[in-house]
């Protein structure tokens, strides 16, 4: 074997791919993978493939607002490295609590009484049925006993937490009768009553269910997981009336105001905030839950909380609208979205030389996503190409995840941020350049 038919050395090739901008260890591990391959010439595309396993900024071309899959609530928020006053009381210079500062502004918030923040809010649920009804019975209708994304399975977090599922009424309905008698059989010990938001699922035709108000009436504490988030069914930080597509949707401030003892949501979903739980209600029944061993298994670190704490104050000073991502994508209209879409269009014909005639624009549907609003849509607009560009899409140094349907890709404006617009420019016109 001559010297040019030997392979380069380990140290010599991670070196080439120090443009890739990994570390150099991670550099000399694919180097060594590379050489052991015999595939010294795909080194580079190793690297790039390792690259993009990594958290990447994308661009949200799909429609769906809160898409799970994409961090549901788009978020920015940044912090000085300095310490805080997360277990540290001012006044009186001892250790404190980290739910203070977060739970008194969401009690505002809410109406309740007390607040605490947990990791997310399945957390929240398996921690307040720990806290409040180990080894006893909770009944729940058995048309909210459900499966949502991630295999998260009510009937198997409550088995977790220790306490002891009783089925009421049917899949299609459930009466306030079936809870009563659930609470009065002779062979029962009900600590609670839960009512679940079933998020991605909906049963329609010939249903009932108990209302919060009526649950309220019987003589156990009512637990509400309400699950997306919604802080007020009146959405007071929008102008006109709230979006038709929030009709029925559950929410913090009406269900604590119809009676419900405790409630627990999402922060990364409506709310907007980080991924997170939130847990609201009658001030013994939130501190149970704080003082059960699980409470420190399942907090938030500093970064939640003081993200938890801006998006909070955002509501109060009545900024969602135009500071929180969510709503500002809500909150585009029909002529924002076109004109967004006339804006790419010519750009792609200034910079690419894409003729409009290849990009059009059409109407299309945007629905909230991560289980809120099941079922529902918002009028939007969308830029479609001839052709399935999802991979090419994806390839760009900032991907664009898009859709495709009937042999078209689909671009959606409304979850598209205008900042965001020179990356779709780039790399739709590089898409369409090869085709």
């Amino acid at each position: 074997m001559t010297a040019s038919d030997r392979p380069p050395s380990v140290d010599a090739l991670a070196r080439s791919l120090t443009a890739s901008g990994l570390p150099h260890p991670i550099c000399v591990d694919i180097a060594r993978e590379a050489i052991a391959a015999d595939d010294v010439d795909g080194a580079r595309r190793r690297a790039d493939h390792f690259r993009r396993t990594l958290l990447t900024d994308v661009v949200n071309a799909t429609g769906v607002l809160l898409h799970t899959n994409l961090g549901r609530a788009p978020l920015a928020h940044s912090q000085d490295a300095r310490p805080q006053t997360v277990e540290f009381d001012l006044s009186s210079g001892e250790r404190g609590s980290r739910q203070t500062a977060v739970g008194q502004l969401f009690a505002r918030l809410t109406g309740a009484e007390a607040a605490m923040v947990v990791n997310n809010n399945a957390a929240a649920v398996l921690l307040v049925l720990a806290a409040l009804a180990a080894g006893r019975d909770v009944p729940v209708s058995r048309g909210e006993s459900v499966e949502i994304g991630g295999s998260f399975r009510v009937p198997e977090v409550m088995e977790q937490s220790g306490c002891r599922l009783i089925d009421v009424g049917t899949t299609n309905r459930t009466r306030l009768s079936d809870y009563q008698r659930a609470i009065t059989r002779a062979d029962t010990d009900v600590a609670i009553v839960m009512k679940v938001h079933p998020s991605n699922y909906r049963v329609e035709g010939f249903i009932e269910e108990t209302s919060l108000p009526e649950l309220a009436t019987l003589e156990v504490p009512v637990m509400a997981d309400i699950g997306s988030g919604l802080l007020d069914a009146n959405v007071p930080w929008l102008t006109g009336a709230p979006p038709a597509w929030l009709a029925g949707e559950p929410a913090a401030v009406q269900a604590i105001a119809d009676g419900v003892d405790i409630v627990t949501f999402s922060g990364d979903k409506l709310l907007g905030g980080p991924q997170a739980g939130i847990i609201v209600g009658r001030a013994d029944l939130v501190e149970r839950c704080a003082r059960h061993p699980l409470a420190r298994a399942l907090r938030p670190g500093g970064l939640v909380l003081r993200s938890l704490q801006d998006t909070a104050l955002t509501y109060l000073d009545k900024r969602a609208a135009t500071d929180i991502s969510f709503w500002r994508m809500v909150g585009r209209s029909m002529d924002d979205l076109d004109r967004s879409a006339e804006r790419i269009r010519a750009a792609l014909e200034q910079d690419h030389g894409i003729v409009p005639a290849r990009v059009i624009t059409a109407a299309s549907e945007a629905l909230p996503g991560a289980g809120s609003a099941p079922g529902i849509t918002m009028p939007s607009r969308a830029l479609v190409v001839d052709g399935d560009h999802l991979a090419a899409l994806r390839s760009a140094p900032i991907p664009v995840i898009a859709r495709t349907r009937d042999g078209r890709t689909l671009l959606d404006l409304r979850t598209i941020d205008p900042a965001q617009e020179p990356h779709v420019v780039a790399a739709l016109g590089s898409a369409l350049a090869v085709t």
